[in-house]
């Protein structure tokens, strides 16, 4: 029960990789805020994870920086303080870059990046008031290589990573950390729930089935208690993402094949 007295914000918690790092963070003796748009999606999730008495589900779409407020200051109102703040909300556009509508992804970076950015600079300052705390930020490894097909889901991620980073040296000072955690291919219904254009390709090879959602929590939380910066998950990703540091036309020439 490492964590036993801490209290935990997760965004976009009512399914998927939320609800399961919302459950592995009360199992280990956290409180635990679920937070998602659908109030009776995030009250379902709730009820599958337990613990009644450690778990409340509100509310919140992170677009909103006023819902954003509300939810922080009723979590402050219950528990008194935050420990860990998770942005996980997000969700997928599929296109290429000469169709993709501008407006969807207008919408992607306000869910993905700005929400994000919201959460952040809403729980800062409590974290600075309490003398420390952790963010963490679910991103993505195409926020280290840029996909085709998905090239503004890959920005917003982009931009996740840089905002991570640059705050984690900025906040060192106050005792606040901040991890990014960059998931490889998960089977979640991600793919499902994400917005479709006109010009939809698959980058994955078939042979890939991904990683479960209980993995990216289980190494989330290792991360957190290791103090990480970055958690890339699965491990064998880091190889993909070392490569197209180093060789990037390479890694490309491979997606170009790939897709279809």
């Amino acid at each position: 029960m490492e964590l036993e007295g801490k209290v935990v914000v997760v965004t976009g918690a009512s399914m998927g990789i939320g609800e399961a790092i919302a459950k592995i963070f009360v199992e280990q003796g956290a409180s635990v805020v679920l937070l998602s748009r659908d109030a009776t999606r995030s009250e379902t999730a709730r009820l599958r994870i337990g613990h009644p008495e450690r778990t409340v589900a509100l509310s919140c779409d992170v677009r909103n920086s006023e819902e954003v407020d509300r939810v922080l200051a009723l979590t402050l109102h219950q528990f008194k303080r935050v420990d860990i703040w998770i942005n996980n909300a997000g969700h997928g556009l599929m296109d290429s870059v000469a169709q993709t509508d501008l407006q969807a992804c207008h919408e992607l970076f306000e869910t993905n990046f700005f929400g994000a950015m919201s959460g952040m600079q809403a729980v800062i300052p409590v974290m600075q008031q309490q003398g420390g705390g952790t963010i963490i930020n679910i991103s993505s490894v195409a926020g280290h290589i840029p996909l085709p097909f998905h090239a503004s889901y890959s920005a917003t991620k982009f931009a996740l990573n840089a905002i991570g980073k640059a705050a984690g040296i900025e906040l060192k000072k106050d005792g606040i950390r901040v991890l990014t955690v960059c998931p490889g291919y998960v089977r979640t219904a991600f793919s499902e729930n994400a917005v479709r254009g006109n010009e939809l390709k698959r980058v994955r090879p078939g042979s890939i089935r991904g990683i479960t959602a209980e993995r990216v929590a289980r190494a989330t939380l290792r991360g957190y208690l290791k103090q990480k910066r970055e958690v890339i998950v699965p491990w064998t990703m880091h190889v993909p993402v070392k490569i197209y540091q180093l060789f990037p036309t390479m890694v490309e020439w491979a997606m170009g094949r790939m897709a279809g």
